[in-house]
C-alpha cells in the first residue's frame, strides 16, 4: 500500500472529481460494512483508527 500510495491517491482523486464515492468516504459518512471478493461475510474497517495506529508506528499510510 505504501509503495502504491501516489497511484492510490490519483485513483481516489479521479473518483471524487467524477462524483464517485470511495470506500473510505463511504465509511466516514456512515456505511459500516463491506464485502470482499476473497472471503464470505461482511467486514468493517475503522479507517481513521487504522491511520492513527499506522502513523503512531511510523507508517504514513494515509499521509
Amino acid at each position: 500500500m505504501v509503495q502504491r500510495q501516489a497511484a492510490w491517491r490519483r485513483v481516489v482523486g479521479t473518483a471524487i472529481s467524477a462524483g464517485i464515492s470511495t470506500p473510505a468516504q463511504r465509511d466516514l459518512f456512515g456505511a459500516h460494512t463491506y464485502e470482499r471478493v476473497d472471503r464470505p461475510g461482511a467486514f468493517h474497517t475503522e479507517w481513521t483508527k487504522l491511520a492513527r495506529n499506522s502513523n503512531a508506528a511510523g507508517v504514513h499510510a494515509l499521509n
